[in-house]
């Protein structure tokens, strides 16, 4: 008998002696309606119950109603793995053996798969091992945009453009839904920044808002039907958004429909009032004065607790604006600890690390190929050298709330040595020295990272084992350390760290079949671009990262990765360090700091497109080691009805040597409009696996919303009649296909 269950009887069982009805209660029977459900067992609880179950118990916990037999909801970070438990009142670790997990790759390399079923498959197989770790809510995942490479979550997300974020969490969202575990998307909205995200108020206009930072979100609730959001800590015209009138209040409940619970991020909560009446239905993690001096019962003192109650008795307040939040929180319940038909899960399993391994190899990019240096060939050659402390280094420790404790991690290293040896001999040189630390929160990798050696003898033991290598691997780019890829900071620099430039610029002199792979979630400046002629971008690929690795390297995986932000060849190129918004202007009393986002709709490609701005590689890049062609574009009418949708359809052979995937990609130009629109926007995409000589034909249907704009005048989405074309292609920058149509009323 589950947990829920017995809970469920004995209560039931306590009913019936206090002389209740032998029968069920609506409020415990699940042959009733939620709805019904829910407003019977809001008439059977006390006002301390209310309030008990609207705010936090512990670090990652909620009350429940014992009285009713409704437990306890627990929640636990993700977004990539379920994070391993904490102590009740501490961030520490619980020391406990059976919360290990599998990492799946970071939320960025999944965007770059460009295929909605691998979100399916990891949301599903995430849900699977929070269901098994009694977890009834996972705090992710995430989908602010990239607007700047020195972002320090950007890892975390899905990209810059929403349309591609938009198709890519709501499977995600449905597949860890459909094991009775909660997603909560985060963090909504504009979470943008890291170093002083409790105190940016961002200055966005109307449309941006709408159009570029919102839709991952709208999608995340009409398409995946998301039961819980997470608010950010920013601000938004002068109000936290966790307890923000406009986001929550009006469009995410009112406009949107939202019918599930919003969760505070962990201490986003900074007013009563404004807790109560602007759309909060869960605190989480706020840091009262209770907490600091260790008070027991310190999460009473919450914004949502003896304050919210103490107004309520004293007849300051009434009981609707609970009651609303206390029926968000019932719903939650009965879609998660309170369905009998969620299944137990499973942990660590074979599936999961095929999922990860999967999901990895088709999320990584191949960047550049020049001379087809890659695949490796495995057989021929008698030594591989790999370079770099990335080659070797953790990543799933660090990096904030989405840190792991994972049960294995193979390194690229590992990997390529289990792919590649007895027959070829792969050696190895560390070439730098980054952050040898490896812990967090009391998880640590067990690494012996150290090294006293300078840069230039570190340089010049690689260089020298470089030169009687037949292939010269380096793993660079950042790690999950503070002001890198990580929560709580921003990058503070383009470049890359540790003196990497000067490596891989000394090793594509000593050896020409020299392969640069980046590890990061963010784009890198590389002057040496030109002088490397192969470079993969390779993520943070969770615990299977050298096997995926070596299935890409080594040609056993055809890459099929796509980018999914624009990569600039420098800062300037990116508009909010062109437009100087970037991180803004702190107020006089130095207590919040405004960042007015200048470039308004025109973020990533639609800047480049704008300023005519060629970037280092551009979105929607990715090689193959294949060739495809793309051809005979044709539509199903030439014309859109105001109520209709239109359908375009174009062949794609795969013309190369081996098996292989492509990612057809459909982009939207308006030509004449009555506003400033971009000059394209990507509102369509296909990804195909083709046979050497396969051909086929791949259809991309829209409709009137991929030719709208937010019309600040109106308030509302608008598509002027006119002429429009279609422009089809494999990337943003190579969109070789046209067809013209129009829109009626």
């Amino acid at each position: 008998m589950t947990k829920i269950r017995m809970i469920t009887l004995l209560a039931c069982l306590g009913m019936a002696m206090e002389g209740f009805s032998q029968q069920v209660p609506v409020y415990l029977d699940e042959t009733k309606p939620i709805e019904q459900r829910v407003e019977d067992a809001l008439s059977r609880m006390t006002l301390t119950e209310k309030i008990r179950v609207i705010h936090a118990q512990s670090k990652f916990s909620s009350a429940g109603v014992p009285r009713l037999g409704i437990p306890e909801l627990w929640t636990d970070d993700g977004p990539h793995g379920v994070r391993p438990d904490v102590l009740w009142d501490q961030w520490e670790q619980a020391g406990q053996s059976n919360d290990s997990c599998v990492a799946f790759p970071a939320l960025t390399c999944l965007a770059a798969t460009w295929n909605p079923a691998n979100a399916l498959l990891y949301g599903r197989s995430l849900g699977e091992e929070a269901l098994y770790r009694g977890k009834d809510m996972i705090l992710g995942p995430g989908v602010n945009i990239y607007r700047t490479p020195l972002g320090g979550r950007n890892f975390e997300y899905m990209g810059e453009d929403p349309y591609l974020a938009s198709q890519m969490v709501a499977p995600y969202v449905k597949g860890l839904q459909s094991c009775g575990v909660a997603a909560c998307v985060k963090h909504y909205a504009l979470n943008n920044d890291e170093e002083y995200r409790n105190q940016v108020n961002v200055v966005v206009s109307d449309r941006a808002l709408h159009e570029i930072y919102l839709p991952a979100f709208k999608s995340a609730v009409q398409q995946g039907g998301v039961w819980g959001l997470m608010g950010a800590y920013n601000l938004y015209k002068n109000q936290h958004n966790c307890h923000n009138d406009i986001m929550l209040n009006q469009i995410l409940k009112r406009d949107w429909g939202f019918d599930g619970v919003v969760v505070s991020d962990w201490g986003g909560a900074h007013d009563t009032d404004e807790a109560i009446h602007n759309g909060l239905d869960m605190e989480f993690g706020t840091g009262t004065d209770g907490l600091a001096h260790g008070t027991k019962n310190a999460y009473d003192n919450y914004h949502l607790a003896n304050p919210y109650l103490s107004r309520i008795l004293s007849g300051k307040l009434g009981t609707k604006e609970l009651d609303e939040k206390v029926r968000r929180v019932l719903r939650l319940f009965y879609r998660t600890n309170m369905s009998s038909n969620r299944g137990l899960g499973s942990l660590c399993s074979e599936a999961h690390y095929d999922a990860a391994r999967k999901i990895a190899a088709d999320g990584i990019v191949l960047l550049k190929n020049q001379g087809n240096v890659l695949p490796i060939p495995t057989t021929g050659i008698s030594k591989v050298l790999v370079v770099g402390e990335n080659a070797v280094k953790m990543m799933t420790v660090g990096g904030g709330s989405s840190s792991l404790k994972v049960q294995h991690e193979i390194s690229p290293l590992d990997g390529l040595r289990a792919r590649l040896e007895p027959t070829i001999k792969v050696d190895y040189a560390r070439g730098y020295v980054g952050d040898v630390t490896g812990e967090y929160n009391g998880v640590t990798t067990g690494q012996s990272l150290k090294d006293t050696r300078s840069p230039e003898e570190l340089i010049n033991d690689a260089v020298e084992k470089a030169k009687q290598a037949d292939y010269v691997i380096m793993f660079g780019g950042l790690n999950k350390s503070d002001y890198q890829d990580c929560e709580g900071h921003d990058r503070k620099e383009y470049g890359l760290p540790y003196a990497q430039d000067q490596l891989i610029e000394a090793l594509a002199k000593a050896n020409k079949r020299f392969v640069y792979v980046n590890i990061s979630g963010n784009a890198v400046a590389m002057p040496w671009v030109r002088q490397v002629p192969a470079i993969v971008q390779g993520w943070y690929l969770g615990s299977e990262t050298g096997h995926a690795m070596a299935d890409v390297l080594t040609g056993d995986v055809n890459p099929s990765g796509k980018l999914p932000y624009t990569w600039t060849v420098s800062l300037n190129d990116v508009p909010a360090h062109a437009l100087g918004t970037f991180p803004g202007t702190w107020r006089p009393d130095h207590k919040i700091i405004d960042e007015e986002y200048k470039e308004g709709i025109y973020v990533g490609y639609r800047w480049a497109d704008k300023v005519k701005t060629k970037p280092l590689f551009a979105f929607g890049h990715g090689l193959s080691y294949s060739t495809f062609k793309l051809s005979n574009l044709r539509q199903d009418s030439p014309t859109m009805t105001s109520d209709g949708k239109l359908t375009f359809t174009v062949s794609v052979k795969n013309t190369g040597s081996c098996a292989g995937g492509e990612t057809v990609q459909l982009y939207i130009h308006d030509d004449r409009s009555s506003v400033d629109r971009p000059q394209k926007e990507l509102k369509g995409f296909n990804k195909v696996y083709l046979q050497p000589g396969e051909s086929r034909d791949v259809s991309i249907t829209i409709d009137r919303s991929a030719l709208s704009f937010y019309d600040e005048a109106q308030s509302a989405w608008t598509a002027e009649p006119g002429s429009f074309t279609a422009l089809v292609g494999t990337g943003s920058d190579n969109l070789p296909l046209k067809k013209a149509f129009s829109l009626t009323e």
